[in-house]
């Protein structure tokens, strides 16, 4: 008799059998029980084989947060049918691009994100909308399907979901996640986190974006309820906090810079006595926010993680360690093994820095249709990267330093700007801050420093923010141009678009 092949899915069979009657989601006055949630992923499934698609061919969904995300994963999972999450945000030639490298052919979609459909909807074979005005009705797809299980036998190494890069270097890639590597995270995240049966979570960061799927979707997986955020506010998601009484959140660091931007102390005002952990991942959180946030949190767990669409949670900087080690992202994860490379491949010793490489049970099986990507990240034992420097010190906790990428050579120099912006982030009058090279005809590249002025710091000055930065790093990295802007260009996962930024900065010098 054959093991048990691990299943997205599988967490949701279970307490459609177990709890039947607990909730699993809740989006605004709607509410779906486990074994609702249970059936109509089963009907889903079901109603897709029985229009012709065949286990392995891919699904896209096109949806901002919504009760749905849950089923149509789980149903999908059921029917060994990945799931290719799109942007809502994305254009419509974005949008284009994804479905026709991923191969989906069948699109479930919000009626309003039509006009991010326009220039492919017309080839898709099969068009679902959760209110029928596109294409056919979802509701009647569910309707008229067996509520059985599809029992499809998925093997656990197969595709759970594509998933597209943000493409903050280039042409997104299709990261190619199997239904082993996503349960394992859950497992682990269930134990490091705080999920679990009746446990209450929130999703909170789009749920077509990696880990706000894999943090979201693990709560119903895992037993418990998921209170949905369909759009980020931090005042609703406040009130949301209290009222949904959840235990453990995953927020990016923006989320806690925008929260922090309306109220100073949050615990004050909103009856918070629930949460235990908050757990940041998916962009630096920055050491002056990451004080404030246990200012405002108090009695919560703050855990720091790293890691990325490719190989998951890598490391991860847990409570106690959290300021003692302010500005590290911590030991090496569950079942994570990590190395430091120079570009020569050697390992280098600590406090040197290097190229971080991850192995682990987590890792992805690969970039789509994209060979060659698969083997420049990918080393021969097994190690994966996606081109972050870090250093590791004594104590054996990893630092990242900055994305290999980002790095400025200015005059033969290596400077990397993530230490730049943290010295610049704790000056008072500082919002956000972004640190990139641009041209230089003597020195290559020159150091351009753009910042978001606090609210009631609106006249910034400039000469006493480069006075301040001079005192906290060495004189060859103070940037040599300043400019002050209203916002910075950011991915869903909240990282800045550094590309972006140099695109418009020299597009401006044409003018």
């Amino acid at each position: 008799m054959g093991i048990t092949q691990l299943n997205m899915a599988n967490g949701i069979r279970e307490f459609g059998r177990a709890a039947p009657g607990r909730v699993a989601v809740v989006d605004g006055d709607r509410q779906l029980t486990f074994a609702g949630l249970d059936e109509r992923s089963n009907r889903l499934g079901n109603a897709l084989l029985r229009r012709g698609l065949r286990p392995g061919e891919p699904v896209a969904l096109l949806s901002g947060n919504r009760m749905e995300y849950f089923e149509i994963a789980a149903g999908l999972s059921k029917a060994g049918l990945p799931m290719v999450p799109l942007n809502p945000k994305n254009s419509s030639g974005d949008n284009e691009f994804i479905v026709h490298h991923s191969g989906a052919r069948v699109l479930i979609m919000e009626a309003e994100l039509a006009p991010n459909t326009a220039t492919f909807i017309d080839g898709m074979d099969q068009v679902f909308s959760f209110d029928g005005s596109v294409g056919e009705d979802y509701e009647d797809l569910l309707a008229g399907a067996e509520p059985r299980d599809p029992s499809v036998v998925v093997d656990e190494n197969d595709a759970f979901c594509i998933t597209y890069t943000s493409g903050t270097t280039g042409q997104p890639k299709g990261v190619v996640l199997t239904h082993r590597g996503r349960v394992l995270t859950s497992y682990a995240a269930a134990i490091e986190y705080g999920l679990g049966p009746a446990r209450s979570t929130m999703a909170v960061a789009p749920l077509y974006h990696g880990a706000g799927f894999a943090f979201g979707f693990a709560g119903p997986q895992l037993g418990g309820t998921v209170s949905v955020l369909r759009s980020w506010d931090p005042e609703q998601f406040l009130k949301m906090l209290e009222v949904s009484r959840s235990n453990t959140v995953f927020l990016v660091p923006t989320h806690a810079q925008q929260i922090r931007r309306i109220v100073e102390e949050p615990a004050a005002r909103y009856d918070l006595s629930a949460l235990r952990t908050l757990y940041f991942n998916a962009a630096a959180l920055p050491v002056a926010l990451k004080e404030w946030v246990h200012e405002a949190f108090p009695n919560v767990g703050i855990h720091e993680l790293y890691g990325s669409t490719e190989c998951s949670i890598v490391t991860d900087l847990r409570p106690e360690d959290s300021m003692r080690k302010a500005g590290s992202v911590g030991h090496p994860w569950f079942m994570n093994e990590v190395k430091l490379l120079d570009d020569a491949g050697q390992e280098v010793p600590a406090g040197v820095p290097g190229e971080l490489f991850a192995r682990s049970p987590l890792l992805m099986k690969g970039y789509l249709n994209n060979e060659a990507a698969t083997r420049e990240a990918t080393t021969e034992d097994g190690f994966v990267t996606v081109g972050d420097i870090a250093v590791r010190d004594d104590e054996g906790f990893i630092s990242i330093v900055d994305r290999k990428k980002d790095m400025i050579i200015a005059g033969g120099v290596n400077i990397f700007p993530r230490e730049i912006e943290e010295a610049v982030a704790k000056h008072a009058g500082v919002d956000d801050v972004a640190v990139i090279g641009v041209p230089d005809d003597v020195y290559g590249e020159r150091i351009a420093a753009f910042v978001v002025a606090r609210a009631g710091s609106e006249q910034l000055d400039m000469g006493n923010l480069e006075t301040y930065v001079r005192q906290h790093i060495a004189k060859y990295k103070v940037p040599r141009e300043w400019h002050v802007v209203a916002k910075l260009p950011r991915n869903p996962g909240g990282k800045i678009l550094k590309r972006e930024l140099r695109a418009d900065y020299i597009n401006s010098r044409k003018k």
